[in-house]
């Protein structure tokens, strides 16, 4: 089993930057995929960034390219959403998740490959 325990949201004003912790532990092998996503009330969960463990190899989701960057440190098994310039639309509960079959796609033939997700936490991007 994996666990997936994120860090780091809270209140920010409209340009600032915070960033979120993902830190994994169990029983965590092979050419996974760790990722975060968002999701806000009345709306479908979506893709926010992914990284490849082995390769390193990132992608990003349209409405982020360019102020978001998602890093690992093998060391301590975590994943990090340094969120830059942030707006208003930001606003959501950003969740970690592992996909073992080393691929980003979430669609819905693909949303179960992501077997593994955090608790969530909160981002708000106010003034």
């Amino acid at each position: 089993q994996v666990q997936l325990v994120e860090s780091g949201g809270g209140l920010v004003q409209p340009g600032g930057s915070l960033r979120l912790s993902c830190a994994a532990s169990g029983s965590i092998f092979g050419n996974y995929v760790m990722a975060w996503f968002r999701q806000t009330p009345g709306k479908e969960r979506a893709f926010v960034a992914g990284i490849i463990w082995n390769s390193g190899r990132t992608d990003y989701g349209d409405s982020v390219q360019g102020r978001f960057t998602i890093t690992r440190d093998a060391n301590q098994n975590s994943v990090y959403l340094q969120m830059n310039s942030l707006k208003p639309e930001d606003t959501a509960v950003y969740y970690c998740a592992l996909n073992r079959r080393g691929t980003f796609s979430y669609t819905p033939s693909t949303r179960g490959t992501w077997e593994f997700w955090g608790q969530g936490t909160q981002v708000t991007v106010s003034s």
